[in-house]
């Protein structure tokens, strides 16, 4: 009699072990389903939505060209030569998101020029904030600009030279003008915040294929592995 009892309880043990890992199963499997129809709906609003159909058109590289190495890193990067031998590198990555305003491009862009004569170590370096406007597409304010002896001294104990908003007005302007004449006019800072974004949200829609895609594999594997234990 005892016997039988310690056979029973050790068979209910079992049963209640294996309808406790069912029902956990079932439960992760419905919260996976959950998930799948929301990356399945995600992605279809982005492929039904046209983000940027009211961007400019006047947007252009101009005589830049993107670096190869740039769509694998966070920042892209734009270099022009001159036959002068004078070299221009631009380093560009978006800025947090501002859905204050009612924009195409919700994101600033964060830039750095820098400008390097030939036959010298030394460059100028240009921080810069590129933004959305509405009149005439974008613009561009510098935040700072400095004086760099090489392109290996930037340890921030160097000095820089004096704060860009201590310069006089007229100095300013005439930064902001030597910028323009290097290139970096509306026509690229009208294409920089249109590639930015757009490549933001290829990498996004890539992000939502993948999880649809683990989460599809993994729904396939839990089909198949309840048709053998049925």
């Amino acid at each position: 009699m005892m016997c039988r009892r310690t056979e029973l309880c050790r068979e209910l043990k079992q049963r209640i072990t294996h309808l406790r890992h069912f029902c956990d199963t079932q439960q992760k499997h419905l919260q996976d389903l959950e998930l799948l129809k929301c990356f399945k709906s995600e992605i279809q609003f982005e492929l039904a939505s046209n983000h940027f159909q009211n961007a400019r058109s006047d947007s252009s590289l101009g005589d830049f060209v993107v670096d190869p190495n740039s769509p694998s890193s966070k920042d892209v990067v734009l270099r022009r030569k001159f036959d002068s031998g004078e070299e221009i590198a631009i380093s560009a990555i978006l800025g947090p998101p501002n859905y204050v305003k009612d924009l195409v491009f919700p994101r600033d862009a964060f830039v750095k020029v820098c400008v390097k004569k030939p036959a010298l170590s030394s460059m100028l370096q240009f921080d810069c904030d590129v933004y959305e406007e509405t009149d005439k597409g974008s613009d561009f304010d510098i935040s700072n600009a400095y004086y760099l002896r090489s392109p290996t001294c930037l340890s921030p104990s160097i000095y820089r030279g004096p704060l860009f908003r201590t310069l006089d007005d007229e100095f300013q302007d005439a930064l902001k003008e030597y910028l323009i004449a290097k290139g970096i006019g509306v026509s690229l800072t009208n294409f920089l915040l249109h590639y930015l974004h757009k490549r933001e949200h290829e990498q996004y829609m890539n992000w939502l294929k993948k999880g649809e895609a683990a989460f599809v594999a993994k729904e396939g594997s839990l089909r198949e592995s309840s048709e053998l234990h049925s």
